[in-house]
């Protein structure tokens, strides 16, 4: 009687005609290894100042003794 080979046992390749050496089944692991890990994550771009939405919004206008001047002025 032959006991169940589990899932973690069983080989994920198997040489089915032709005699591969260790180098040529090595290179063909790294290959599918490499093609299938996908392609990389991007990190996300910062975002630029002039594309901000905050710059989009409307502040409330300066009041009092030299409003004038410092509406105007960055804050």
């Amino acid at each position: 009687m032959t006991e169940p080979v589990s899932e973690a046992a069983r080989p994920v390749l198997r040489v089915v005609k032709g005699d591969a050496t260790p180098e040529e089944v090595a290179a063909l692991v790294a290959v599918i290894a490499a093609v299938g890990s996908g392609p990389a994550e991007e990190k996300p771009k910062p975002r630029s100042t002039w594309a901000d939405p905050a710059h989009r919004m409307r502040t409330t206008l300066p009041h009092g003794p030299g409003a004038w001047r410092s509406s105007g002025l960055p804050h």
